[in-house]
């Protein structure tokens, strides 16, 4: 049972008004202005009914965001228990979706991708030392701070994010998302931290062409593609690429977890730490297969899918 035993949040309870901000199966996501100062906060509603059975998970999320503090991630600010809610009063993160910025703009280059990944992976890494997975790292979880060109890029959604516990401690539970999901989870095999890292070179993969490198409409052969880590570099939408820009690429999504770059390697390739990012103009072709790929909704399919997925393979 929830009891986190608070009075109300000083900054809930000095709020002039409300607006609902976005929706979802289990929660709404109000918009809420602090009298004082007239900031504005993100306020997720949760309905304690709606968490039966689920406690753990909220708590764990709770647990997760109350020790975590970096500028490229979504802050938690306070918490509000009612007898019937859970309220989370969050950071406000109201720049929109990464890959949407990117269709926006008019000039976009390998450079600006390093720029985008540079900040991801500085603040995985933080996370790592921490001792926390984010286990489900997608475009749709990486945010602009605010509409304003310059704006920092936000992690949110930490859900499905893990702690561990002893120096040792290995997770096997199947979650994430298809398409961003490293090999060793769809093998069931125990994973760890490196499971961020693969996500993080997929989605430097598709800020370089548009497109995903796993895909297939069958979600079989999508896994099998995964669980082989085929994918290509295919003409003409990398030959204007750098070799660099492949190498990193391609030591991130390392089917071998153990042969794959850390975060903190990472950092110290030359595609992010040197010059080798090019600063010729590719956002036709990008935002082109950007608008043609990530328009379908199945893509952005959940983790609950593919814990089903795996629990259908293991009875066949």
């Amino acid at each position: 049972m929830l009891n986190f035993g608070k009075a109300p949040s000083p900054i809930f309870g000095k709020c002039l008004s409300f607006m609902l901000f976005s929706s979802g199966a289990f929660s709404e996501v109000v918009l809420a202005q602090e009298k004082a100062t007239g900031e504005m906060y993100a306020v997720k509603c949760i309905p304690k009914k709606a968490l039966r059975g689920k406690e753990s998970g909220i708590e764990n999320e709770i647990a997760v965001l109350r020790k975590i503090k970096h500028e490229n991630i979504v802050a938690l600010e306070d918490i509000y228990e009612s007898p019937t809610h859970l309220y989370l009063i969050m950071q406000l993160v109201s720049g929109g979706e990464l890959f949407d910025r990117i269709v926006e703009r008019g000039f976009y280059t390998e450079q600006d991708a390093s720029a985008l990944i540079k900040p991801v992976l500085d603040a995985v890494n933080y996370l790592h030392s921490l001792g926390i997975v984010h286990r489900d790292l997608k475009p749709e979880n990486l945010l602009y701070y605010n509409p304003h060109e310059e704006s920092k890029i936000m992690i949110s959604d930490f859900g499905l994010s893990k702690m561990e516990g002893a120096a040792n401690d290995i997770m096997s539970t199947a979650c994430g998302t298809p398409g961003y999901v490293a090999p060793e989870v769809l093998a069931q095999k125990p994973y760890s931290k490196a499971v961020d890292c693969w996500s993080i070179g997929v989605i430097a993969y598709i800020l370089l062409c548009g497109y995903p490198p796993f895909y297939d409409e069958n979600d079989s052969k999508l896994f099998e593609q995964i669980l082989r880590a085929e994918y290509e570099f295919d003409s003409p939408y990398w030959d204007d690429i750098s070799d660099s820009a492949k190498d990193f690429i391609s030591n991130l999504m390392q089917k071998d977890p153990e042969k794959r770059l850390t975060c903190e390697e990472a950092l110290r390739h030359p595609w992010i730490a040197g010059d080798t990012a090019l600063c010729k103009n590719i956002h036709e072709s990008v935002s082109r297969q950007m608008k043609k790929n990530f328009a379908k909704a199945k893509w952005r399919v959940s983790d609950h899918f593919l814990s089903s997925f795996l629990q259908k393979e293991i009875l066949h």
